[in-house]
């Protein structure tokens, strides 16, 4: 274990009968990192994430968080969690207001009433909708008070259960600059989504859970990379494709005067093919995160 990990997983398996939810999991997380964590529903994600806060009792292996144990130090471990569940499971007749202050009592750190407000008006909460019960509130609702009491006390590790369900664009938007500044201070975020595009967008790396285990541990520039990009060929006049082209390139569509290449490597080698033809513009489509995990979901399903 590297005792700057903010999260370190070593070996992780949690069992029940002969379904293993996790198996053997090992991950690090680095001090100021933003960690997308992806997979399928019943892929294991949030039993992982309720392991690390000792809310589950793993089969195997063991979970640390900023070097203590999650199971036999969990008071240190989560010291300076913000958590936020999938489903905020608590009590439907209490105020949001008394919710914020419950957890925040629960936690033992202090928390700084001017920045809670500052978060209720960037989230969209104000104080008449604190003064209503849990009851009352919205799938949005409670998502933006789940937000609000994970980021009150300004922890220096966050772990996200979907943070965006039932939110709003402008609400995501919220969220989504919520954690640049987060990033910016220092802080390690731990988020489990399965919106692709907020991955993309906020993500420093990727873990991908397939059936309870690893498959994919890249950043998301490297898993960009991995990507075949999209070549499109404007010609001045028409004409057909070249016969033979370079290894990595294959053709996509074509059309009198456009054509448009699959390709997987550098563009050298294809651009050196074209010099001989009355090449107009030339325009490269990049690749998305989509399109390399993707292939991991769909050998994921039967």
């Amino acid at each position: 274990m590297s005792d700057t990990a903010a999260v370190s997983i070593q070996g992780l398996t949690k069992q029940y009968g002969k379904l293993k939810a996790v198996n053997n999991l090992h991950l690090d997380v680095a001090p100021g990192e933003i960690l997308g964590f992806l997979g399928l529903n019943g892929a294991g994600k949030t039993t992982t994430i309720r392991i690390l806060l000792d809310l589950l009792r793993p089969t195997g292996g063991q979970a640390f968080i900023f070097g203590h144990d999650c199971q036999r130090e969990g008071l240190h471990a989560r010291a300076n969690i913000g958590y936020l569940p999938g489903e905020m499971g608590i009590y439907s007749d209490l105020t949001g207001l008394a919710v914020l202050d419950l957890l925040a009592g629960l936690s033992g750190r202090p928390v700084d009433r001017n920045r809670r407000r500052e978060l209720q008006e960037r989230l969209g909460l104000p104080d008449s909708d604190l003064r209503r019960t849990l009851r009352e509130y919205s799938t949005g609702m409670k998502r933006k008070l789940g937000l609000i009491q994970a980021f009150q006390a300004d922890p220096v590790l966050l772990l996200l259960d979907e943070p965006t369900e039932g939110l709003d664009p402008l609400m995501q938007e919220a969220f989504y600059t919520l954690i640049a500044e987060t990033k910016r201070r220092g802080a390690t975020v731990f988020m489990s989504s399965h919106v692709l595009s907020e991955v993309d967008r906020i993500c420093d790396r990727i873990a991908l859970l397939r059936k309870g285990e690893l498959v994919l541990l890249r950043s998301v520039e490297e898993i960009r990379r991995l990507a075949s990009r999209r070549v499109r060929v404007h010609l001045a006049e028409d004409g057909s494709p070249p016969p033979a082209l370079p290894p990595g390139v294959q053709v996509i569509e074509t059309a009198p005067r456009l054509w448009t290449f699959k390709v997987e490597g550098f563009l050298g080698p294809l651009l050196e093919t074209l010099r001989a033809f009355p090449v107009e513009d030339f325009e490269v489509v990049e690749p998305k995160l989509e399109d390399v995990v993707m292939q991991y979901y769909r050998e994921d399903r039967p």
